[in-house]
């Protein structure tokens, strides 16, 4: 019963009562005009796949199954810890930890356990923001409201994108045991734009897409999460397609 009652709530939410309701539409037409009909349903079919937890798991597991989690045991020296910037959401009238992103604050989140386990070492957060509102002063903010001391913060504003990033960090970063925080599909990424800057890092991965947990029978419902988590993968498959072609252009570019 309690299954039956997830299935029933999961249907019901806007994504797939939207899809369904699409879809009876175009049984409606499907007599008149064949092409539109046939593209449409297509269409329909498609968004449908994509936004299941099911399909989902399959497009994201070539990015993020490339970096495990970090394992302590495995690196007993971090000097510098980076935290890359994601989503923000300004709003002075709440706390700042409140105004990052699920993303941000996941990814900030795993930086100030990382804080923790290397006690000496810095850490970096970096990304800017909207207007005055930068991602890097709401996790300085948030970072330091968790228990981790202002004088190990350093901030990196000023970045508009990863290359940025990676860019503006180097020379504090460079020769130093580097432990880098990100979303595991944006990992790849990432760690080449920082090797290309001379850093090698240590892969922190975070914000993992994980659908190993739900029951099989919701797997195949459309799913608004799943539809954003395939959305944020293939962002990271164009990214890294533009990367090539940009250094098949210019190897020195980035």
């Amino acid at each position: 019963m309690f299954e039956m009652k997830k299935i029933i709530g999961s249907l019901l939410m806007p994504l797939p009562v939207l899809l369904v309701t699409l879809f009876i539409a175009l049984l409606f037409c499907v007599k008149q005009k064949k092409l539109p009909w046939s593209v449409s349903f297509i269409s329909v079919l498609c968004l449908w796949l994509i936004s299941t937890p099911w399909m989902a798991s399959i497009l994201v597991a070539p990015l993020e199954a490339q970096f495990p989690a970090f394992n302590a045991s495995k690196h007993p020296v971090v000097q510098k810890i980076v935290v890359l910037g994601c989503d923000v959401r300004p709003n002075p009238a709440l706390p700042a930890n409140s105004q990052l992103g699920n993303c941000a604050i996941t990814r900030l989140v795993e930086g100030v356990r990382l804080a923790n386990l290397y006690p000496n070492a810095e850490l970096f957060v970096s990304g800017a923001g909207i207007g005055k509102a930068t991602n890097s002063a709401l996790m300085t903010q948030t970072a330091m409201s968790l228990g981790i001391a202002r004088s190990r913060i350093k901030q990196n504003p000023m970045a508009l994108d990863t290359a940025d990033e990676a860019r503006f960090l180097a020379p504090h970063l460079v020769d130093f045991k580097v432990a880098l925080v990100t979303s595991g599909s944006h990992m790849h990424r990432a760690k080449s734009l920082f090797n290309a800057q001379g850093i090698e890092v240590i892969p922190a991965p975070t914000d993992f897409a994980n659908f190993e947990s739900w029951h099989s029978s919701r797997m195949w419902i459309a799913n608004a999460d799943a539809l954003r988590i395939v959305t944020a993968h293939v962002h990271e498959w164009v990214g890294l397609t533009w990367l090539s072609l940009v250094r098949l252009i210019d190897p020195e570019a980035m």
